[in-house]
């Protein structure tokens, strides 16, 4: 399966190591995974996967908001209406649960079908979580 992560950290920067353990988890599934990062790429290739997983961290310790270039990213990939997703936050503060509810809502304003989430707490638990996705 093809499987696009949406790499959405609080602050622009390389994904980070437990986003890079999360494809590498999908990957060794058998599974074709391309990291797209958020604060570079713009969505227009999102169409071309079958399965969207979106990667993101609250944007402060005390804020359950997620950054803004996830809305952007998936507004710009036409046609995402019923594709089937994933949703990820990083446990990083006081709310990463109303991040998570935040980042689930941006996804399926967009038409997208979010059928897992969860809270990622590191990067061991972030490949684990990725060998689950497609099984």
């Amino acid at each position: 399966m093809r499987i696009a992560v949406v790499s959405a950290p609080a602050e622009r920067k390389q994904p980070p190591d437990y986003v890079k353990a999360f494809a590498k988890g999908m990957s060794m599934m058998g599974h074709h995974v391309d990291i797209i990062d958020a604060w570079t790429e713009d969505g227009m290739r999102l169409p071309g996967y079958e399965y969207i997983t979106v990667v993101a961290e609250p944007v402060s310790f005390l804020s359950g908001k997620i950054p803004d270039r996830v809305a952007k990213v998936l507004g710009a990939g036409s046609s995402l209406l019923g594709k089937k997703s994933a949703a990820f936050v990083r446990k990083a503060g006081l709310f990463s649960s109303r991040a998570l509810s935040n980042l689930m809502k941006a996804m399926e304003k967009e038409g997208m079908k979010v059928n897992w989430s969860d809270i990622l707490l590191n990067s061991p638990h972030a490949e684990a979580m990725g060998k689950r996705i497609g099984a």
